[in-house]
């Protein structure tokens, strides 16, 4: 490393992938040394807008760089994440940390061997909102998340599960000290062939129920988590980075509500984000959500994937039609 700058690259520059590149532009603490993606245009314009290099095989960068922010389709996270920490480079995969629990045990597989970095892209974690909540959770009862999106041709190589509820879920997860116990879901193809819009109620074995609904089919923009606890509601509003908090006391018989707004300093999660990354590399420390905390995501994104199928082909059944099945994704 060139006085405490990190080399770095970013593997796709898709939507994604062009604001890693930005960042790491912008970051002093970064060298942006190059770029690489599938589509030789559209790598040659973004290394031609940050100033960097374009590589024309992944192998290029080899030896080049000390990490790599991975924004390829998800597809493709386990085989290039793979060869890059094979290759000796730290890396930042974008979530969901990959498509099948085999495949992100790959990813964790080939870090550990090569004692190296494996950073997964749960953004949200480093939204200012939810960092100022994180500081009072205890003891949560019930929790609400809603993240609700206008309909993009974007990320429809994945359902909305993986798409979007995939956010919620890791911070609902890493909030509740205790494991999924039961999972039931609805969800449904709408626009796209792969289910669009779901609704999920999960039991933990504390006893804590949260409830997670998540569209891409939406008429609005929604990204709001809240959660109560003895005697506090918490709201947390993603999108103005924001949290508030209902707290209750007793003066005697009489219920006294206060309201509080958490302080925060807003900031572009996705630059904490690779800030934080790039401090894991230099001082070699674990990342606050590893390869462990996106597989453990990820698997709870199978289950209530699977429950979701399980409730459509009770749906058929039911209705003794075959008509359902193209409407709820199942085949025949």
């Amino acid at each position: 490393m060139n006085s405490g700058r990190v080399k770095v690259a970013v593997v796709g520059v898709g939507r994604f992938g062009s604001h890693h590149a930005r960042v790491y532009h912008e970051l002093p603490n970064a060298d942006l040394i190059g770029v690489y993606d599938s589509d030789p245009q559209r790598a040659i314009a973004a290394a031609s807008l940050y100033g960097c290099k374009h590589f024309e095989r992944l192998e290029d960068l080899f030896g080049q760089v000390d990490a790599a922010s991975v924004a390829v389709p998800t597809e493709s996270h386990a085989s290039i994440g793979v060869q890059l920490l094979n290759a000796g480079i730290d890396v930042l995969v974008e979530k969901p940390i990959a498509r099948t629990l085999e495949e992100a045990d790959q990813l964790i597989d080939a870090a550990e061997r090569g004692n190296r970095i494996l950073q997964v892209g749960h953004l949200e974690q480093y939204n200012p909102g939810v960092r100022a909540a994180r500081e009072i959770v205890h003891s949560p009862l019930f929790f609400e998340a809603h993240r609700m999106s206008i309909f993009t041709p974007r990320s429809l190589d994945v359902d909305v599960v993986l798409d979007l509820m995939i956010h919620d879920l890791d911070i609902v997860l890493s909030l509740v000290d205790s494991e999924p116990a039961e999972v039931r879901a609805v969800g449904l193809p709408v626009l796209s062939p792969k289910v669009d819009i779901a609704n999920v109620r999960l039991e933990f074995q504390n006893g804590c129920i949260a409830n997670f609904t998540a569209s891409r089919v939406s008429t609005e923009t929604i990204r709001k988590l809240r959660w109560f606890q003895p005697k506090e509601y918490i709201s947390v509003d993603y999108t103005r980075q924001d949290a508030t908090v209902t707290s209750v006391e007793f003066a005697g018989s009489q219920p006294v509500l206060s309201h509080r707004r958490l302080e925060s300093q807003h900031g572009e999660p996705l630059m904490r984000q690779l800030m934080a990354f790039l401090n894991n590399v230099r001082e070699r420390q674990t990342p606050e959500i590893s390869g462990k905390e996106g597989k453990r995501a990820l698997r709870l994104a199978h289950q209530i994937r699977e429950q979701i199928m399980l409730h459509s082909a009770r749906l058929i059944r039911n209705n003794a039609t075959e008509s359902f099945a193209p409407v709820l994704g199942v085949k025949k």
